[in-house]
């Protein structure tokens, strides 16, 4: 059987193992299977190990990551001097398995490069990205060699991106932004390769406007060198900055949608009154919840958004039109679900696609296929407020997003 902690989804080969356990110990068992991918997705860790010289802006990076600032409760200290003595752990407020460490820089007396891979303890990390203002040096070269003996994946963020062009502006030089930032980064790849760095990942940002340069590309690009699970608690963590991270995470939530809904309609289900099933109601609340935090709509990750936006939070506040954003508890989710009773549709229309074996499983008319439909008008629902609260948050004028 496929691993669990390598895919959010499940595999073919696990959907046809999923069959045999249907049948050969009926859907109780089935519906346990299920529940353990779900726990595996909940308890998987991501570490990020972030590192380079004493005011590289390690510190602001790992905030800018967490949509924080350095004001915000948790968030990495900034200073002028080397703030990191030690290897410090920053986990996301809403997503605590997502852990950025920030590591000492390398080649001080207190931590010499032969004592560095092992009290940094590389082997922990899951990728690793150096961190440099300007050039990048030789012990980051050093170390990122370490890195890659490790085989593990390696980013090179050259930061402070807007310094650079704010000086020249200042300065009166006219320059071309565009040929500027290519100059910058084959300056960059020429001197890593030169150290020995086979083929180095460059990216080119400023913490401060993580919509400019190269910050969402650096975040697609960790996405996509990222395998299932993992990748799917790293989206998640993203604070949804732009309309195609709203998107991405529909695509991830809606793939969980069957096997909550199967779930609920099982494990330790009550009946509904009003309705000829049984649910479990805290499941469904817990995945409104979930579906609203990761998307950004719930209170603290819009105020953190509006700190990133630099716009007032009521104004991001006014574009969310949902109760979902209200209280959510059973006696809620049980008024939606008769509300939706009238608009059943059958297992065969919802989930077919997703996997074959469920219609075979459940009636044409079921709890799958209502509580199926209802998590899904309520993932539409919280993303189209959170595509709009996007749109707004970051047009150059309020008065006509754009």
């Amino acid at each position: 059987m496929a691993s669990s902690s390598k895919s959010a989804s499940f595999s073919q080969q696990e959907i046809n193992e999923l069959q045999t356990t249907y049948e050969q110990g009926g859907l109780s068992k089935f519906a346990t299977q299920i529940v353990k991918k779900l726990n595996d997705i909940e308890n998987v860790k991501l570490n990020i190990a972030v590192t380079g010289d004493s005011g590289a802006g390690k510190s602001t990076f790992i905030n800018a990551m967490r949509g924080l600032r350095a004001c915000d409760e948790g968030a990495a200290e900034i200073g002028i001097n080397e703030t990191t003595m030690v290897r410090t752990p920053y986990k996301h407020p809403d997503f605590p398995n997502v852990c950025f460490w920030d590591l000492p820089g390398v080649g001080t007396t207190k931590f010499p490069m032969k004592d560095y891979v092992s009290k940094m303890e590389f082997t922990k990390y899951d990728f690793f990205i150096i961190i440099s203002q300007n050039r990048f040096t030789e012990n980051d070269a050093k170390v990122a060699k370490e890195i890659q003996n490790l085989e593990k994946k390696l980013y090179f963020v050259r930061s402070q991106i807007d310094n650079d062009f704010n000086s020249l502006k200042l300065q009166g030089v006219g320059f071309d932004e565009i040929k500027e930032l290519a100059q910058i980064k084959e300056k960059i790849n020429c001197g890593l390769m030169e150290a020995g760095i086979s083929e180095p990942i460059i990216f080119l940002i400023s913490s401060l406007f993580p919509k400019e340069f190269d910050f969402n590309k650096l975040k697609e690009t960790l996405l996509d060198n990222l395998d299932g699970i993992k990748r799917d608690v790293l989206l998640m963590s993203l604070p949804s900055t732009t309309v195609k991270i709203v998107e991405q995470k529909r695509a991830q939530l809606k793939k969980r949608i069957w096997m909550l809904a199967t779930v609920s309609a099982v494990v330790g289900a009550v009946p509904v009154p009003g309705l000829s099933f049984a649910v479990d109601l805290g499941i469904l609340v817990n995945a409104i919840i979930d579906f609203r935090k990761s998307l950004g709509l719930d209170g603290a990750s819009l105020q953190r958004l509006a700190n990133v936006a630099k716009k007032p939070v009521e104004f991001l506040k006014a574009e969310v039109r949902t109760p979902l954003v209200g209280e959510i508890d059973k006696e809620f989710v049980k008024q939606m679900l008769v509300r939706s009773s009238f608009a059943a549709v059958s297992v065969v229309e919802v989930a077919l696609d997703t996997i074959p074996i469920i219609g075979s499983i459940f009636g044409a008319v079921s709890s799958f296929g209502m509580t199926y439909k209802l998590l899904t008008d309520v993932l539409d629902d919280l993303v189209e407020n959170a595509q709009r609260v996007v749109t707004v948050a970051f047009a150059p004028d309020p008065s006509h997003p754009q």
